[in-house]
Order: C-alpha cells, then structure tokens, then sequence
C-alpha cells in the first residue's frame, strides 16, 4: 500500500471512529435526561444561559437581516412593480432557513464555544475524573442539561428572529418604498403558511441539539492544557458550523422529497 493510500486509510478511520465515539457520547446524553433524573436547577441555570443571554445578539441580528431585506428585496421587486412581495419573500426565507441557520450560528459562537471550554477546561484540570471518583455522572451533570436546554430554547430564539426580521423588513420597506401594511400582511399569509415555520421551529430545535452535543462532546475529550481548550474550543465552533449546513441540507431535501410524494 502507498503512502497515499495510508494517509487516506488513516483519516477514513479517525473520521469514523470519531465520529462513532461522538454518536455513542450523544446516546449516553439523551439516555441521561431520563436516567438518573436530570436536576432542574442546572436545567433553569442553562436555559438562563443560552437563551436570555443569546435573546439581545438575536434580535441584533433579526433587526438587521430585516433591514437588509426590506432594502436589498425592495429594490429588485421595484423593478417589476411587486413591491408588495416583499412581506412574502421576507417571511417564508425567514421561516423556512434564515431564522434556524443564523440563529443556530449566533448562539453556537456564544453558548457553544462557552460550553466547550468550560468543560475541556474541567477536563484538563481533572476535574471530571473528581467528579467520577465521587459518584457524580459527568455527563448527567454538565453535558445533558446544557443539550437539553439548547433543544428547548432555539425554537423559541428562533420564532423571536422570524417577527424581528419581518416587522423590520417591513419597517425598512415601508420607510423607502412606501408599502402597504395590508398588503405586507396579506402577502405573507398567501405565501407563508404554519407548516413553514413549524419546519423551521424543527430544525432550530435540531440544529440545538447538534451544537450543544458537539460543544460537550469536544469539551469531554480535550487533552493538553490550556492548548488544549483552545484547540477543543475551535474544533467544537467550526465542526458544529459546518455540520449545522449539512443537516440543513439534508432536512430541506427531505421535506422536498415528502411535498412531491
């Protein structure tokens, strides 16, 4: 065998092996939210921390993005004369990826890096091993409330991004291309229905669930020091980034492939 063919052998197993591990950690998380029984107060502490405090970045974000559409959006439909899609187009984009994709993105850079490195920190310092040696699960204690609390509150962050976005956009669109707000209105409810921003509600939730179970996994397996962390810190934000994309992906495909059946 060439040294090519090892070094691809050699990532194509470290991937999957890593990638088992990380399954493995996540059923074990899930299986700690219902045995031993998971301790509320560390569940209010966490849905404190990746919801109220992410709720200001989120609403920054919604604002803007809002604004960005009610301008960029304007003037293409002022082109045609559809201004009055704006609401529309700022609505179901809104429902569907923007709110669950950036939201997720916002709170992984400020929840999920501070949960992978305030657990790889424990880890370094033997901390986690403490808690083993006096019967405490590391997991049940530090790793299932922080993922659950993410399930639980990015819905809610994202259902927040949707009326920010769209009340901005209509704000700005109102402001620079004089919209009607009945007709705002009556766009959005013609192209926007429940189920679109149920699926987006679904994927935020799916989308918590990822980055967290990253964070903590990341977090519990760091070794080397203060290098370490940094290092667990990085990989956890840029493989939660990228696999936030890719089920993204791979649920819009499937909700696609249900409509056609």
């Amino acid at each position: 065998m060439s040294r090519k063919e090892n070094i691809v052998t050699s990532f194509l197993t470290s991937t999957l092996t890593g990638f088992g591990a990380y399954i493995l950690f996540t059923a074990s998380i899930f299986r700690c939210m219902v045995y031993p029984r998971l301790q509320w107060r560390l569940l209010l502490q966490q849905l404190e921390f990746v919801g109220n405090k992410s709720l200001s970045t989120i609403l920054l974000a919604s604002v803007m993005i809002g604004a960005v559409f009610g301008i960029e959006f304007g003037k293409i439909f002022k082109l045609f004369g559809t201004e009055s899609m704006l609401g529309a187009a700022a609505a179901f984009s809104l429902s569907k990826e923007l709110a669950p994709v950036v939201g997720a993105f916002l709170v992984t850079g400020r929840a999920g890096s501070s949960m992978a490195a305030e657990i790889a920190t424990m880890r370094v310092n033997e901390q986690i091993d403490a808690m083993r040696v006096m019967a405490v699960n590391p997991i049940a204690y530090l790793c299932a409330p922080r993922v659950l609390a993410s399930i639980l509150m990015m819905p809610l962050l994202a259902g927040v991004f949707v009326i920010c976005g769209i009340v901005s956009s209509y704000c700005f669109g109102r402001l620079f291309f004089e919209i009607d707000p009945g007709v705002f209105v009556d766009k959005i409810t013609w192209i926007t229905r429940p189920a679109h921003l149920i699926e987006g509600l679904e994927k935020a939730m799916l989308f918590g669930a990822l980055f967290s179970s990253i964070a903590c996994f990341t977090g519990f397996h760091a070794k080397g020091g203060a290098k370490g962390v940094g290092k667990a810190t990085t990989h956890s934000v840029v493989m939660a980034l990228v696999s936030i994309l890719i089920l993204d992906f791979f649920v819009s495909y499937l909700k696609m492939e249900k409509l056609q059946l």
